[in-house]
């Protein structure tokens, strides 16, 4: 479990692809050693397990599953990861509830520097458009945001300067792919009125 809260990031050093899974290293500020092997980290919103630590390299392993609902179906090297330690016992949580299971990805259709915020823009699948809702909070590649409005499409968010700079928002251009987990509270709630129909 998370809180959507990054202090940490990590590039993606390498990547090795099969037909039905990638194994993906990072080069992380993150302090962690063999006995940490097993843990969950939150990488850009999804809940992977650190498999090995080679040569201050974190490696993890991605399911078909995980590829095919994230945006790390295109991960490249180089690329900058929001991560995220599991939460621990009476840790504060300052943002929202995460699971680190993302829904779907969404698009970035629109990035508008807005005195020294940012608006973004989103474009979500048809299937998930029914569970944003305005003033929700989002998991945006693992950052606890807020939906500001909710269009057509998809939403908006504002990103203040601290977190477009603490996070990988700042590399983010449109048409880029970003992961994307619904509150799940708001999840809940809609299955359960689904249910009792």
């Amino acid at each position: 479990m998370f809180n959507g809260i990054i202090f940490n990031n990590g590039k993606v050093n390498k990547v090795l692809k099969r037909s039905k899974g990638i194994n993906i290293f990072l080069k992380t500020n993150l302090k962690l050693n063999k006995k940490d092997i097993g843990i969950s980290i939150a990488c850009d919103g999804v809940c992977l397990t650190l498999i090995s630590i080679k040569n201050k390299l974190l490696e993890f392993y991605l399911s078909n599953e995980t590829i095919v609902r994230s945006n790390f179906k295109n991960i490249k090297t180089g690329k900058m990861l929001n991560l995220e330690l599991p939460l621990k016992y009476k840790q504060k949580i300052s943002g929202h509830i995460c699971q680190g299971h993302v829904d779907t990805i969404a698009k970035a259709s629109n990035i508008k520097k807005v005195d020294k915020s940012y608006l973004f823009e989103f474009e979500v699948p048809i299937k998930e458009r029914k569970n944003l809702i305005e003033k929700a909070s989002i998991c945006v590649n693992g950052i606890s945001l807020t939906i500001s409005n909710v269009s057509k499409k998809g939403f908006q968010i504002w990103i203040i300067p601290h977190t477009y700079k603490a996070t990988n928002l700042y590399t983010i251009k449109k048409k880029d792919l970003v992961n994307i987990e619904i509150d799940i509270l708001s999840k809940y709630v809609r299955n359960y009125f689904n249910a009792k129909k």
